[in-house]
């Protein structure tokens, strides 16, 4: 009896696929300006994106579907996310096969929606977005889109092609009188498992639908403590958008009549968290930031105005409303504040000529070029005059300026200075304030009376107001800061 054996080979080098023409232009649609939907960022787009092409190419439909009517990504992340609500109603219905029958908006976007993520066979891609965070992989690399699907492609091929030759190895080295039956029921057993292996013909289960788009709220209570989430929220514990906004209301209420920082901002972390996990981007949302980043001003909790800074940015980019020249203005103090040469080039890299003559920004820019040139009087002229609640980020560098002009004026004005010149040269509110600065930072025995007035004896300063300033422009640790 001859045993007949076989000899490995090499696999074949990956080759790159030729993807047709209209899946080419399809791509080139999904990457247009004009197919954007607020609130699908281009990270969710190209997810879904690169979904849609591997599962065609795997079930050699490329060329079958029409991609000039086939949905675009953002328009089947949109449905997903709508039918996620309806589920919330009525109960999962049986979808068609992703990539079978009608290629309509509707059915092709519920295909996707339903398509359950199989653990054994779980990608490379979703391993390393686990490991890196909001990153995806293919974010990292250098390969265009269709480098990474055929490499994919290829990389699945040889898997199959390494396993058709053990089988076929196996196989040959059976014996031939093996039982017909036998065979038989090994041919039903795999073709039972052959059937089920396809993700669009499966019923999705409960968590998978539970897990798949964002949490519709049901929670009607108004106030909720903030509690910082180690797992998916339920709904029975989230608020939807209606009690959100009369939470809204009552917060506001309470912040006039109460002034407790310390609830109203948990009131609020725990409203954002709501309306994050809901994926609720409205007017409504930039509200709730706006009013939270003003209340952390006004109490000089910058971590918490910082990150909701962060979001408001976000958000105006979405052209959702509310007020962004007045919270640009804000940010652009905020960097002179953390002295973020990076973030203030962000923000005047973002401003357009028409945010340029918008009050709030033209205040915030001017004292920006003042303190780029060292004007102090035209700065302190600036402190006095400034609008809206940009005052209060003022307030969190003033300090630091005061004796920068300081260490000037002392060099500046021998043997001395009137206290009354440098209450109105530096925005002092009185003499006594002014007084009081100096006394704070070691000048107490330079204050001396003289006949009409109180002066400070800048010839005995010597470096105490430098020595001060260097200190002061070396503390910024800034909880929250980017």
């Amino acid at each position: 009896m001859t045993t007949s054996q076989t000899t490995s080979q090499p696999a074949p080098a990956p080759r790159k696929v030729e993807w047709p023409q209209s899946v080419r232009e399809y791509v080139q649609r999904c990457f247009a300006p004009g197919s954007a939907i607020p609130g699908i960022d281009h990270v969710e787009m190209e997810a879904m994106l690169k979904k849609i092409i591997t599962q065609a190419a795997e079930s050699d439909r490329l060329l079958e579907i029409d991609w000039d009517k086939h949905p675009l990504p953002q328009q089947i992340i949109q449905a997903e996310r709508k039918a996620a609500q309806g589920r919330a109603s009525t109960p999962p219905l049986r979808s068609q096969p992703f990539y079978e029958g009608s290629h309509s908006y509707n059915s092709a976007a519920a295909g996707t929606a339903n398509m359950p993520t199989s653990k054994k066979r779980k990608s490379a891609d979703s391993d390393a977005l686990d490991q890196n965070g909001d990153l995806p992989p293919w974010r990292k690399n250098t390969r265009n889109l269709e480098d990474r699907v055929s490499y994919a492609q290829n990389d699945r091929t040889e898997k199959r092609q390494r396993k058709k030759a053990a089988d076929d190895a196996t196989t040959r080295g059976t014996s031939k009188y093996q039982s017909t039956n036998t065979l038989e029921k090994r041919k039903q057993r795999f073709g039972d498992l052959a059937d089920d292996r396809s993700p669009h013909m499966k019923e999705p289960s409960p968590t998978d639908s539970a897990s798949d788009g964002p949490v519709v709220g049901m929670c009607q209570t108004l106030e909720k403590k903030y509690f910082r989430l180690t797992s998916a929220p339920k709904p029975e514990t989230v608020r939807p958008l209606p009690v959100l906004e009369k939470t809204l209301e009552l917060l506001k209420k309470k912040w006039r009549k109460e002034s407790n920082y310390s609830y109203i901002c948990d009131q609020f972390k725990s409203l954002r968290q709501d309306l994050t996990v809901q994926h609720i981007k409205n007017e409504f949302t930039v509200n709730v930031y706006e009013i939270h980043a003003r209340i952390a001003l006004e109490k000089g909790d910058m971590g918490e105005y910082n990150q909701c800074q962060t979001q408001l940015r976000a958000l105006y980019s979405q052209n959702l409303g509310g007020h962004p020249a007045e919270f640009v203005a804000y940010r652009i103090l905020y960097c002179i504040y953390t002295r973020n040469r990076t973030g203030m080039n962000e923000v005047l890299a973002d401003l357009t000529t028409t945010d340029k003559t918008k009050p709030p920004v033209k205040h915030a820019l001017a004292v920006r070029s003042a303190l780029a040139l060292g004007n102090y009087h035209k700065f302190f002229r600036l402190y006095l005059d400034t609008p809206n609640m940009g005052a209060y980020l003022l307030d969190s560098f003033i300090g630091r300026e005061r004796l920068a002009a300081l260490a000037n004026i002392s060099k500046a004005y021998k043997p001395d200075v009137k206290i009354r010149f440098l209450t109105e040269e530096l925005g002092f509110e009185s003499d006594q304030d002014c007084v009081q600065f100096l006394c704070d930072h070691g000048a107490e025995d330079l204050i001396e009376p003289k006949e009409d007035s109180i002066v400070l004896v800048t010839g005995k300063v010597g470096r105490l107001f430098e020595d001060a300033k260097t200190g002061a422009f070396r503390k910024v640790d800034i909880k929250g800061q980017i």
